[in-house]
């Protein structure tokens, strides 16, 4: 397995793959996520390889197919009166093909991702998770993540 940037010719498997991140997430909240669609669509994604400010790394197996992604944005420090300046990187999204979840695709991005971080000088990675996603929280949670904050909600009737 290698990783790498995503390049043009991926795009129809990045669509693949954010099909399969939408619907378990649809699964666990369809009163906020449209099954049947995705996060991205052809031209976004031909946009996002294109810029500067983002990166979707690839896994690929031997023949080059894209087996996972992890899309991820480089978040520079702001200016405040009262939070430390620090550049993170957000990994925004990341999904495994459902034939590879289990086989060490996910650790070798997350790795691969932490890797860059350290050579861009970042003080963290952050993401976000999903409540009721009980299978990536454990996964995040077993690549040494940590909780740093919480959103709640109420939903209105």
């Amino acid at each position: 397995m290698t990783i790498r940037k995503a390049k043009k010719h991926d795009i129809p498997k990045l669509i693949d793959l954010l099909s399969q991140v939408l619907e378990i997430h649809a699964s666990i909240r369809p009163d906020i996520f449209i099954s049947g669609t995705t996060k991205h669509t052809t031209k976004q994604l031909e946009e996002m390889i294109e810029a500067e400010s983002q990166t979707i790394y690839v896994a690929v197996d031997d023949d080059d197919k894209v087996v996972g992604y992890a899309f991820c944005k480089l978040r520079e420090p702001s200016p405040s009166n009262n939070v430390r300046p620090f550049k993170s990187i957000m990994i925004d999204d990341l999904c495994i093909d459902a034939s590879m979840r289990g086989k060490g695709v996910g650790k070798a991005l997350v790795e691969h991702v932490k890797t860059e971080a350290r050579n861009l000088g970042c003080y963290e990675i952050v993401l976000a998770v999903w409540e009721g996603n009980d299978d990536a929280k454990a996964f995040y949670e077993k690549m040494g993540m940590k909780p740093k904050e919480t959103i709640l909600e109420y939903v209105l009737d």
